[in-house]
């Protein structure tokens, strides 16, 4: 098996960015959801309330901050878009803590899986996926580690898909049978929730060893 690419989303439910290589933390990818948007009760608002943030393209800036379409993210320009996208009350804030991940810090896909799937990969959201896993050979690695050279990352779970799924990538037009598919024929889970074990930095094209 190979690391065939690589995602990281500067910005929570903004667009990301596909990169050859990254630095793997006990956080998972540096400059991975660094920021995220509120509303007024400090409470985070994502695209599945608010399709229209995923129009927005984050990336990371060399200075180790979000950018978002090209612009930092704490510019005023991109505070009223936001607004205009959410409410007059959101606002973006930066987050370095591990609380700011859903579940778990990293997503991994495989290329078997995401053939099965049938539509745009982007939907899901993975930070790697991983070729040369043969059809729905990833749903029996629950419990197991890979391994990318140095990095060691433990596989804790599938992860329950939601209505962000729903939305294109690119228009932001919703399709509820996307959801309703991935429920029924992968009981609603799709991709892996996974955790860092041993940090380092990897590539496209690594070798990725599944172990016990």
């Amino acid at each position: 098996m190979h690391l065939l690419e690589i995602w990281r989303y500067p910005v929570k439910s903004m667009a990301g960015e596909r990169l050859d290589q990254v630095l793997v933390r006990d956080d998972g990818l540096t400059g991975d959801r660094l920021v995220h948007v509120e509303d007024a009760a400090g409470q985070i608002v994502t695209a599945r309330q608010y399709p229209r943030l995923l129009r927005h393209l984050a990336t990371l800036g060399a200075d180790g901050e979000a950018l978002v379409d090209a612009r930092p993210w704490s510019s005023p320009a991109v505070a009223e878009e936001v607004r205009a996208d959410v409410d007059a009350d959101a606002h973006l804030v930066r987050d370095d803590s591990t609380a700011r991940f859903d579940i778990h810090p990293l997503l991994i896909a495989t290329d078997g899986a995401l053939a099965a799937f049938g539509r745009d990969p982007r939907r899901l959201r993975p930070n790697l996926v991983v070729s040369g896993v043969e059809g729905l050979g990833e749903r029996q690695w629950p419990g197991r580690t890979l391994r990318i050279g140095a990095v060691r990352i433990a596989i804790r779970s599938l992860r329950q898909r939601c209505i962000m799924t729903t939305y294109d990538p690119d228009t932001q037009a919703r399709d509820p049978g996307v959801l309703r598919d991935i429920v029924k024929r992968f009981g609603g889970r799709l991709a892996l929730d996974c955790e860092v074990l041993a940090g380092g930095s990897i590539g496209v094209g690594d070798v990725v060893e599944l172990e016990a």
